[in-house]
């Protein structure tokens, strides 16, 4: 077998669920091999560059390292292909929100229960 169909081998290396998702996402221009859009029949050989456009936005490139036309195991289908993409830049964390200063708008719950304990004295 030199080579195998674009979206056999997309589902058999897991990069999407079905085969389905997968033809799909070469009809919609989503997946170039070397730097063309492809169609579902195209064949893929090893040593291809493949770019996939995932549906929550991710690029992912992959160099072609094997091919079958059957899905297996996650481990069996890691190993038909290189990883290349970028990893991705860190999220920023969230900073707690500054604190207001005293006397700033109106009192907030907690100085409300505290003007409340005072008043009742």
């Amino acid at each position: 077998m030199d080579s195998v169909r674009i979206d056999k081998w997309l589902w058999a290396a897991r990069v999407f669920k079905t085969r389905g998702l997968a033809a799909a996402a070469c009809d919609g221009g989503k997946v170039d091999i070397n730097d063309q859009a492809v169609k579902p029949a195209k064949g893929v050989r090893p040593g291809d560059y493949i770019k996939v456009t995932l549906p929550q936005g991710r690029r992912r490139v992959l160099k072609v390292v094997g091919l079958d036309e059957r899905r297996g195991a996650a481990a069996h289908a890691r190993l038909l292909y290189d990883d290349l993409t970028p990893p991705e830049p860190p999220r920023p964390r969230w900073a707690a929100p500054p604190l207001r200063p005293p006397g700033a708008g109106r009192p907030t719950k907690r100085e409300r229960r505290a003007l409340d304990r005072l008043r009742e004295l």
